[in-house]
């Protein structure tokens, strides 16, 4: 075990945004490098995600653990806390909590590993692995969908309609520039209200909210069992049965042609049914249902990048936006009720070719 030492010194990589928070992380850890056998000087960054949560990763002798930097005034960690323990409990390979502050929003956690199903990807996966990780990620999907819901908030109509306003107010207004006409907007108040009622009436579930290639974690130990590694999970809901599923094929930082959607969607809803979710007993059904789950996320996802980018000044989700614009047309093609939103559309995709916008 490492000697313990008076405080914890960040590696240089650490310092570079060195702040408040990060000196309230080396105070909370100082106590513990002894206790887990912590290297001083390996407090480095492990990641950080679309909210103001952020990540370190220090070193242990035989393995490495992860600290969650969520500030209170903005972050509440007791959810993570609490969705982490029913995830553990259903046999799913989630983050172990070691060590929690929640007065503070800091929290030690094991670490899962250190590439996740996109950086992976982007390395280079052949498809054999791939079809493999994936297949083992449905079976933990379908497994993750049986978790309690127990006084987790409702993802209702209410709620998916509001989130809808995120692609007109942002997506729209902001990043195209464009103000609508009256007919436009008109169709677009119909369409959000089609999209939101429909959703909702969906069967409901344990809904993970972001479950995509960003969030799950290569499983570095596959002999232990338990699938990927399923990290960001704080945001649960108890929501359409289809929408995490719609999150992983409709990944909006991997794009997936639809012959290979298809095939993951199949092969959930043949799990689900011998599971007994609540899934229709007719394929044809929730295809249908899938993809207007998948219309309005993607829609939100549309809104929400845009946001990030002009709002939170992080201008790389804008190479995201082509591939998701992808999906929304893959499914708005299909349907007669969506015809005006094809229209709508092709007119911002020519706006955006005016005024410059590089992907």
């Amino acid at each position: 075990m490492n000697k313990p030492v008076a405080s914890l010194t960040p590696s240089t990589s650490a310092t570079a945004g060195d702040d408040a928070r990060l000196a309230l992380v080396q105070a909370w850890l100082t106590p513990l490098v002894e206790k887990y056998g912590i290297r001083a000087d390996s407090l480095r960054p492990a990641s950080s995600d679309a909210s103001f949560r952020r990540y370190f990763r220090v070193d242990c002798p035989n393995n490495s653990l992860v600290i969650m930097d969520a500030p209170p005034a903005h972050e509440d960690c007791r959810p993570f806390i609490d969705i982490a323990r029913r995830l553990d409990a259903a046999g799913l390979n989630v983050p172990k909590i070691l060590e929690q502050d929640t007065e503070n929003g800091l929290l030690l956690l094991s670490d899962l590993g250190q590439d996740t199903f996109y950086q992976r990807i982007v390395k280079g996966m052949d498809d054999a692995t791939l079809q493999a990780n994936y297949r083992d990620t449905l079976q933990a999907l379908v497994r993750m969908q049986q978790v309690t819901t127990d006084h987790l908030p409702v993802y209702d109509s209410a709620r998916l309609r509001e989130e809808l306003a995120l692609f007109r107010d942002w997506y729209v207004a902001r990043h195209c520039d464009t103000v609508l006409s009256e007919a436009e907007q008109s169709a677009l108040v119909s369409l959000f209200d089609q999209l939101s009622a429909h959703n909702a009436r969906q069967s409901a579930c344990f809904v993970h909210r972001d479950f995509h290639s960003p969030n799950l974690m290569i499983n570095t130990h596959p002999e232990n069992g338990r699938g990927p590694g399923i990290i960001d999970f704080q945001d649960a809901v108890r929501g359409p049965v289809s929408y995490d599923l719609v999150s992983l094929v409709m990944d909006a930082r991997t794009t997936w042609e639809e012959p290979q959607q298809l095939d993951w969607a199949i092969r959930y809803w043949e799990l689900a049914r011998q599971a007994g979710l609540p899934v229709p007993a007719d394929f044809a059904d929730f295809h249908v249902d899938y993809e207007w789950m998948g219309l309005q996320r993607n829609l939100r996802i549309l809104g929400v990048f845009a946001r990030l980018s002009i709002r939170d000044g992080k201008p790389h989700y804008q190479q995201h936006m082509p591939r998701v614009n992808g999906y929304v047309r893959q499914v708005a093609a299909r349907y007669n009720a969506f015809r005006p939103l094809l229209r709508l559309l092709d007119r911002l995709d020519n706006i955006e070719t005016k005024v410059g916008y590089t992907f």
